[in-house]
């Protein structure tokens, strides 16, 4: 699927002639390598689809945002024509926002997705609604069921995201009866939730819509996720609590505008959904919280297998995060804070905790054996990569820029002096200084070259920093949509982001792209 294009996707304005050579070329729903700056990273952002992440103000190769245009067609055949029965959750009749489970049909792609399908009425303005979720497609984080991709077609809008095949904390806590969740995997869900929305604020987009613990999603894995649908309005006129109103922040009733700390708010009513097991109104909670009667609030399926200590810990939050004041409730970071010294089974699995089997799917089957670069990656081998970047040079930049003789006399010495000292510190494996020179030449924006993106990238992996390795190899895939070496470092970051389904589905991306070229197309 790559993070900036995909053969599965329509291609807006396609009819247009482009005489630029194939690799020049862009997509529609990708940004100009040859007209941003890339933001210099220094390793310690979270990560983010775009350069210089969610919250810098524009700028960067991919600043329209790492998210896929899908053809309507597309999500038809992933989800059987709309069929009820893949529908998986739905909104009220006043907000008829059906969320379908789906597979794509593409032979190099058969992910499972989720697609949240709006009305016209809810996004009048194709265009509005594709900002919104371009928006939203920049972030990228291991807590969130990340979005992928949206459709306008005609009065169609739909957005699509991962698919988590194991149901939400709501079912979970309110309708399986025979079965309960532990108390310390109680305590990961809260913290992961934590860190999600502490990640949503840090990248600029502090506000998520309606959060309850139906926005609660297990992954494969068991672990907790955010649904990023939560972080797209349900409707352009802001409307944004689908529940009951007991359960809406006293501000949003008086002004019907959602503001962070409300945010904090809605998170304090899964706090108390956490250790109730119940959907209790914060108003009657509270009364028990003032009570002291922390017994009486306690899920009784726990059958006392807690820690008071830890549950009155929690109690207090969901206190703070209920304060009638917003000025009074804690932020992101203090959620955090609090709940990460809870954390008693670090190492036993999320399925484990859950008590449900591990939801494997066989990792797609390469179409010809992996060339030296793919070995490499798949092993998550950087001296092997670092030695295949080293000795195939800059062979694949060929043809990418054009330059003017103005252009050449007045900038392109001292940029090209800092790519050659970049890439003597490549050679002796001094990556934080070849960090610094590639930096320096991307940020002149003259000349635009992806292996310099996939160089840096593998220089912020031996530095520890996936997140903007990612990123750099996302932008080497914007400046040359078809070479594998972007997929596999892609699929590297991915892995060391413990993200493996991905980069597993990347992985066989890069090698499709290979085949491709062995069979006589450019892609390599």
């Amino acid at each position: 699927m790559g993070c900036c294009g995909s053969s599965f996707l329509k291609e807006p304005g396609s009819d247009d002639k482009d005489h630029r050579p194939h690799h020049q070329r862009r997509n529609s729903y990708t940004a100009s390598a040859n007209h941003h700056r890339a933001q210099p990273s220094n390793g310690t952002d979270h990560l983010a689809g775009g350069a210089g992440g969610a919250g810098a103000g524009g700028g960067g190769v991919g600043s329209a945002g790492f998210i896929l245009e899908f053809s309507l067609a597309d999500l038809r055949s992933a989800t059987n024509n709309f069929s009820s029965d893949f529908i998986v959750s739905e909104s009220g009749e006043k907000a008829p926002n059906v969320v379908y489970k789906g597979r794509l049909q593409n032979q190099n792609n058969r992910r499972w997705i989720a697609v949240k399908k709006f009305t016209k009425l809810a996004w009048p303005d194709p265009k509005q609604f594709a900002e919104e979720a371009k928006g939203v497609g920049k972030l990228r984080h291991k807590r969130l069921a990340n979005l992928i991709g949206y459709c306008c077609d005609g009065d169609e809008r739909l957005l699509v995201a991962e698919y988590m095949p194991n149901d939400t904390l709501a079912k979970h806590l309110f309708h399986w009866e025979n079965e309960t969740i532990q108390w310390d995997m109680r305590l990961r869900v809260a913290l992961y939730i934590a860190e999600a929305l502490d990640y949503c604020s840090n990248e600029g987009r502090p506000l998520y819509h309606d959060l309850n613990a139906y926005r609660v999603l297990f992954d494969e894995n068991g672990d907790p996720r955010l649904s990023c649908f939560g972080l797209m309005k349900n409707s352009r006129d802001g409307k944004s609590y689908s529940t009951n109103l007991a359960y809406t922040p006293p501000e949003y009733l008086r002004n019907g505008r959602v503001t962070p700390e409300s945010v904090i708010f809605s998170f304090g009513t899964v706090l108390l959904d956490l250790l109730s097991g119940k959907h209790i109104p914060p108003t009657h909670a509270l009364e028990m919280i003032r009570g002291k009667n922390i017994l009486l609030l306690m899920d009784s399926h726990l059958e006392g297998d807690f820690s008071i200590e830890e549950a009155t810990l929690v109690l207090d939050l969901a206190s703070r995060c209920l304060q009638y004041e917003p000025r009074e409730r804690p932020n992101t970071k203090d959620l955090v804070a609090t709940l990460a010294p809870l954390q008693n089974k670090p190492d036993v699995p999320s399925h484990v905790m859950l008590g449900i089997p591990k939801h494997e799917e066989a990792p797609p089957t390469p179409p010809h054996p992996l060339s030296p670069m793919g070995d490499a990656c798949s092993r998550m081998d950087l001296t092997a990569i670092h030695q295949i970047l080293v000795t195939t040079h800059y062979k694949d930049d060929e043809g990418t820029n054009e330059l003017s003789f103005q252009e050449w006399t007045q900038q392109i010495r001292d940029m090209l002096e800092a790519r050659k000292r970049g890439d003597l510190a490549f050679r002796d494996k001094d990556f934080r200084t070849a960090i610094d020179c590639y930096s320096q030449f991307i940020d002149v924006g003259t000349m635009v070259s992806p292996t310099v993106f996939a160089r840096r990238s593998l220089c912020h992996l031996m530095c520890d920093q996936p997140d903007a390795a990612l990123r750099d190899a996302m932008q080497a895939q914007c400046v040359y949509p078809e070479w594998s070496t972007a997929f596999y470092m892609q699929a590297v970051a991915l892995a060391k982001l413990d993200m493996h389904k991905d980069a597993a589905d990347m992985l066989h991306e890069a090698s499709a792209l290979e085949e491709k070229r062995q069979r006589g197309g450019k892609g390599s």
